[in-house]
């Protein structure tokens, strides 16, 4: 499984069906009893106020994630609708409304036998290129932060081989790990409705639990607790809250610009693997030599010594959320020296020290820390200047992964404008990928370009010296 702009995806023609999510809850009913109701997570607070300011101030700021992949044969209707329902109602967050009740967000979940779906023809598409534009404009129009649903589904139909599913998510809703549970989810049901029987899958624990508890714990942190302590040593050392990504982008202070979105493969399967190799080698994984490499190849192109950065993690280590949907997403800072000077393994354990420092934090919100740590961005619609970010994601080892060669899920994210530039790296079966969006400037095409130049050269260095490692000695 990939992640790409959707411009870049080979879809083929074919007859397009949408299905949209309807509240079969009468309207006097309301939106439920108040008892039912809870707080939203920090990260769906904050990401909500930021539609609500751009709303106010007629910024069309936009985004959304997306996913789409095959089912085999002729489409059967009647069990892909069920097993959209089915996903729909297994997810509590995909049920979600939300409400701003005396300045707090708070979302409450329609009832699971209290939605149906319409299905709306949208007619035949005979070229590639109509498909995905409507695809995308399709997105565009049904993703609305501030209206419900907060997803919407579809898919193109044909009379032989495979069809297409799509899917489109606001972010208050999904993560990018959700994506391939959403799949399995759906290709699992669409296999146990065709046969005529209930799907069974894990138990998935809902994300409106996991907000409640997370802002439960942590609404009440101040800024002098000492739960915050790593957040402001690296402060110290970084000298504000945002590391800053370290090369020209050619943009101006407060502006927003338009966005690129480009995907390469970085290495193929055969040089992935000696890089990882070459990682445990040094006594370290395979996303630490990455970070490495990116650390380095920012260095080599004029960045600082010491690596500064942003890094998402998962937070579905604490509970039943493996195969559940929702934004389980903490953003933590990580720090460690590099230079042209240093062996590979002195990197790695670089890398591991300032992970393994970065991890002892992590159950402390992100958004959390800036409110307290950085009040005076708070308020901004987005990070107040480009900020140096890395996320990495192995979609080998996702549920129903096995199957992806047959499904072939792709993943894609959009944004409608951008005042930085974020990449995230995926590794499948066939290699490792990376997907950047980025301000849309001349400086910045010539820099993100000099960054993945750099940084393939850098990975493929180093996975070389993986495989002549592992080369038995010559017999003399």
């Amino acid at each position: 499984m990939r992640q790409f702009p959707l411009e870049g995806l080979e879809i083929a023609p074919g007859r397009v069906v949408e299905w949209r999510l309807r509240s079969t809850r009468r309207s006097e009913e309301g939106g439920g009893p108040e008892g039912a109701r809870k707080s939203a997570s920090f990260n769906q607070d904050k990401h909500f106020s930021v539609v609500e300011e751009a709303r106010k101030a007629n910024d069309s700021l936009a985004s959304w994630l997306a996913v789409t992949f095959e089912v085999e044969g002729p489409l059967d209707r009647d069990a892909l609708e069920a097993a959209l329902l089915f996903l729909a109602r297994r997810h509590e967050v995909l049920r979600c409304e939300f409400q701003r009740l005396a300045g707090d967000l708070s979302c409450g979940a329609i009832d699971a036998d209290e939605i149906a779906l319409d299905v709306v023809e949208m007619g035949e598409f005979d070229t590639t290129t109509e498909l995905r534009a409507f695809m995308s404009d399709s997105f565009q129009k049904q993703i609305d932060t501030l209206a419900w649903p907060l997803f919407m589904m579809g898919a193109v139909a044909r009379e032989t081989g495979s069809s297409t599913v799509y899917m489109a998510f606001d972010h208050i809703v999904s993560d990018g790990v959700s994506m391939p549970n959403v799949v399995n989810d759906i290709q699992t049901a669409y296999a146990a409705y065709k046969q005529g029987r209930e799907p069974v899958l894990p138990v998935a624990g809902s994300y409106l639990d996991f907000a409640h508890e997370q802002r439960s714990r942590y609404l009440s942190l101040e800024a002098d607790d000492e739960r915050l302590d790593y957040w402001k040593s690296f402060m110290a050392g970084n000298g504000e809250f945002f590391p800053r990504f370290p090369l020209e982008l050619g943009i101006e202070p407060g502006a927003m610009y338009p966005t690129m979105n480009e995907a390469d493969m970085l290495l193929d399967a055969r040089e992935t693997e000696a890089l990882e190799t070459r990682c445990r080698e040094a006594g370290g994984k395979f996303f630490m030599g990455l970070l490495a490499s990116v650390g380095t190849a920012l260095h080599t192109l004029g960045g600082p010594a010491s690596y500064r950065g942003f890094m998402p993690v998962s937070e579905r280590g604490r509970g039943p959320w493996t195969h559940s949907v929702g934004w389980f997403v903490n953003t933590l800072p990580i720090e460690f020296a590099v230079g042209k000077e240093q062996e590979f393994d002195e990197l790695i354990a670089g890398v591991r020290a300032g992970f393994g420092a970065m991890m002892g934090s992590l159950e402390v919100p992100f958004i959390r820390a800036w409110e307290l740590l950085a009040p005076e961005h708070f308020a901004l619609r987005t990070w107040p200047y480009p900020v140096n970010f890395f996320s990495y994601m192995d979609m080998r080892r996702t549920p129903g992964a096995e199957h992806h060669p047959q499904w072939q899920p792709t993943a894609h994210v959009w944004a409608s404008a951008a005042n930085g530039t974020c990449s995230w790296f995926q590794r499948d079966v066939s290699g490792l990928h990376m997907n950047s969006i980025y301000v849309d400037t001349p400086e910045a095409r010539r820099t993100m370009g000099s960054v993945r130049s750099v940084l393939t050269e850098t990975l493929r260095a180093t996975a070389r010296a993986g495989v002549l490692r592992r080369e038995p000695a010559a017999v003399s």
